[in-house]
């Protein structure tokens, strides 16, 4: 079966519809290849205006409330977990777990020895909930996009809190995607590969001053913890006030996402990127409804996420060979999270994937089915 052709005339102009690495748009690529940064110093003054001109931005693009600073730092969101143990989390935790992502970092604050364990509250793979609240929590965590499953969740303040208690929301495959007020959270941190079509190498964060607060208290260098320079979020704070990481960037991940946020407000700025997300995502959903093999992996459609769509197919529909098949056709990385097992397909539609792109692809699945798919199971 994996010798089947797609008609040209069916297929997407840009096939990639990933959920890990995104596709990145043919100008950000020409924007990157023509750039004289790369292989310049970090610290001299090209680079400094370039990480001034993504920090401006990002404010701009999410109305950033006087207080709140960018923060840039090295690594991933991965390593905003770990600096999130050592520089914000001040003795225990409450985390909503509803797919790998929230779980795992779940997990490194239950790993972090001075660290009491956390609260865990889960919630059904396709499916999720916020923290629980209870005394003695001083940080709450969860996934505004949980990646791996498309469920979407609110950024809010919650209520009944202890004074003082942050919000910590992982927002990698939300940001520039999915819109959040910035004064019902305290660190919205991510890693700009998804709807900032960039790469890796960097996490990014919105803290709040009660954030950045409770970072120069517990690594502050006279009773402080001892902390990694790498894990210092105050360093990090203080590095991007400069316009700088504390060691050497990806210079094409600060390249691409400056070209993406530049596209993102020139086009009309949040407005513009949930409209379009939530186009893509809702020609996804509403062909899953339709359609006889298929639904949408989350039931509530208040849970759907605008970003990553997830369908489930029935036993009828061999889903490994249909996405095999569409990747031999030139269409990319729609294969279901590996913890979620093999009868479904993950679908990225985040800001840069061209929304008739998406009538495409559900064109050329329908093709693929009527050749596939049996009938009499």
């Amino acid at each position: 079966m994996n010798e089947l052709v797609i008609p040209a005339g069916l297929l997407p102009e840009d096939g990639r519809f990933g959920s890990g690495p995104a596709k990145v748009r043919p100008e950000a690529l020409a924007a990157l290849v023509s750039s004289p940064l790369m292989g310049t110093s970090h610290r001299r003054p090209a680079v400094r205006n370039v990480v001034a001109r993504v920090r401006e931005r990002l404010a701009e693009l999410y109305s950033m409330p006087d207080g709140h600073q960018v923060v840039l730092g090295n690594g991933g969101a991965t390593s905003f977990w770990d600096l999130a143990c050592t520089s914000l989390i001040e003795r225990r935790s409450s985390h909503a777990v509803y797919g790998s992502f929230s779980r795992r970092f779940a997990a490194v604050t239950s790993r972090t020895p001075w660290l009491q364990a956390p609260a865990i509250a889960e919630a059904p793979f396709g499916s999720g909930r916020l923290p629980a609240v209870e005394d003695g929590i001083d940080a709450y965590a969860w996934a505004q996009n949980e990646t791996s499953t498309g469920v979407a969740m609110p950024v809010e303040r919650l209520s009944g809190t202890d004074d003082g208690a942050l919000m910590l929301v992982d927002a990698t495959s939300a940001a520039g995607g999915i819109d959040a007020d910035l004064t019902q959270v305290d660190a919205l941190y991510f890693s700009p590969q998804k709807n900032f079509s960039s790469d890796g190498g960097l996490w990014l964060s919105f803290c709040s001053p009660a954030a950045l607060e409770r970072s120069e208290r517990l690594t502050g260098d006279h009773d402080g913890r001892w902390v990694p320079d790498t894990l210092n979020l105050t360093l990090a704070a203080t590095s991007s006030a400069k316009d700088q990481t504390l060691n050497t960037p990806a210079l094409a991940t600060l390249v691409l996402l400056d070209e993406q946020l530049g596209w993102m407000l020139d086009n009309g700025g949040m407005e513009f990127v949930t409209s379009r997300t939530a186009d893509s995502s809702n020609r996804v959903y509403r062909w899953a409804e339709a359609n006889p093999f298929a639904r949408p992996f989350v039931a509530d459609p208040a849970l759907r996420s605008p970003v990553v769509a997830t369908i489930a197919f029935d036993e009828r529909v061999d889903a490994p060979l249909l996405c095999s098949t569409l990747r031999t056709n030139g269409i990319l990385d729609i294969e279901p999270y590996r913890a979620l097992g093999t009868d479904q397909m993950r679908i990225g539609v985040f800001a840069s994937v061209e929304p008739d792109d998406v009538s495409r692809l559900l064109d050329c699945i329908d093709w693929v089915l009527e050749r596939i798919v049996d009938r009499h199971r």
